[in-house]
């Protein structure tokens, strides 16, 4: 995935913000360990043809700040209070991140109290459904293994000021949230409520979304996990299709606003005949149509397959009227997998074809498993690179993964929009390439 998701009159300021100067010894100086410099960076467009735009305006290239650890931290571990909360839908990977944050802040830095904020930021206000829980060694030890979330979640904002009381009342100085785009505005609210007061509470994001639809983020954990799972869906799907004379297996997949699972999942497994996702039109009717081409393969092969990310056919789902919102704020449309599921049964019902159609939809089975293996280690990286980032008295920023290094991101940048699927870029392109569709 390349940089130009972000266009450069689009780039916020990348200075990350500090809580205050970091004056103490960082207790990793023992271990002989390497660190990073502040004046480490990492450039946002790597390019040559878009330095040079810069190099011609004389100007100095945009550049995230490395991520990692420093020599110098601000928070005396001994008297540290580090609170960690987990937001949104379930997705893969997030048992791991909570793991590798309580283990690095214990055993690598010696802080005194981990807690784990339960139920999203519902923990965080004066109602929460349950107290905050008392994260140790012992109890994450195996949480990794798990699928699900040992800290359970939910949707919806909270109030920023009444999050920053219960932070300041138990005297927590970093927070870790984990979590999608609504998760980081929370973060950006809530830090900025806390800078207002004065008080010194660091806001450590890292970001969760299944989707991979974070902007400045190459890549979030849950994607790779659900690329690889879905995957073995597709295949099922083939199987069924070839199984049957004019078998169809129709495969919904997760893709809200961006279809990056269902391309992915396409290019893993190049039985898909037709893929679908929210960044294009989808087209049923007339010549050039999805139904009339899928009625060609038909008659050629005599099976097909077909992906389709939930978000895709807006032009079909959209409701009449204002549209509906859940917790989060998205916009809740019909079914596209079971509106495509009737609208090839009727089409071939009409032509008077015989037809086998299987439908497959294993989003909430996708959601809840464990972490593949490269999830699992990116997972740990990202956790650790946090623990390093919060500990140093940064605020205000998400850690993230960028040509091939972490770096620290502003909050402001991962909740501009949401990263799409250019449909003129490589990765649409070779998509339409495996598939053979039109478009």
């Amino acid at each position: 995935m390349d940089a130009s998701y972000i266009k450069p009159d689009e780039l916020p300021d990348l200075t990350i913000e500090r809580i205050g100067p970091p004056a103490i010894d960082s207790p990793l100086v023992q271990s002989k360990r390497h660190f990073v410099d502040d004046d480490e960076r990492v450039l946002v467009y790597p390019h040559s043809h878009d330095l040079r735009d810069y190099q011609d305006l004389r100007k100095n290239p945009p550049t995230f700040e490395r991520a990692g650890p420093r020599r110098k931290i601000f928070f005396d571990p001994a008297e540290l209070n580090c609170g960690v909360v987990t937001c949104g839908g379930l997705c893969p990977g997030l048992n791991d991140v909570v793991r590798t944050i309580t283990l690095s802040l214990i055993w690598q830095y010696g802080v005194k109290n981990v807690y784990g904020f339960r139920y999203g930021y519902a923990g965080l206000t004066s109602k929460a459904p349950q107290p905050p829980l008392l994260l140790t060694p012992e109890l994450v030890n195996d949480i990794h293994i798990k699928g699900g979330d040992i800290l359970s979640l939910s949707r919806g904002p909270q109030d920023a000021n009444e999050m920053a009381d219960t932070l300041e009342h138990m005297g927590i100085g970093v927070l870790f949230t984990i979590g999608g785009d609504g998760t980081l505005r929370g973060a950006r609210n809530l830090a900025e409520a806390i800078n207002k007061r004065g008080i010194k509470i660091s806001v450590i994001g890292i970001p969760k979304t299944i989707d991979n639809d974070i902007p400045g983020i190459m890549q979030s954990f849950g994607f790779s996990t659900a690329v690889e799972a879905a995957r073995d869906a597709i295949s099922c799907a083939h199987e069924e299709a070839r199984g049957a004379w004019n078998g169809v297996g129709l495969v919904k997949l997760m893709g809200r606003d961006s279809g990056f699972i269902a391309a992915y999942a396409t290019l893993a497994n190049s039985d898909v005949n037709f893929c679908f996702i929210p960044e294009v039109p989808l087209v049923l009717d007339g010549e050039d149509g999805f139904l009339n081409a899928l009625e060609k393969r038909l008659d050629k092969r005599h099976h097909a397959v077909v992906v389709v990310a939930e978000g895709a056919g807006g032009e079909i789902t959209g409701q009449n009227g204002p549209a509906k919102k859940d917790a989060s704020g998205n916009v809740i449309r019909q079914d596209i997998g079971l509106i495509l599921k009737e609208k090839i049964a009727e089409y071939f019902r009409q032509k008077k074809k015989p037809l086998s159609l299987k439908y497959i939809d294993p989003s909430y089975m996708i959601r809840s498993l464990p972490a593949d293996a490269n999830d699992s280690a990116f997972c740990v990286m990202l956790g650790q690179n946090a623990v390093h980032a919060g500990m140093s008295g940064r605020t205000n920023m998400v850690v993230g993964y960028w040509n091939q290094y972490y770096v620290h991101v502003p909050t402001s940048l991962t909740v501009l929009r949401r990263k799409k699927v250019d449909p003129e870029g490589h990765l649409w392109q070779t998509v339409l390439e495996i598939t053979g569709q039109k478009c």
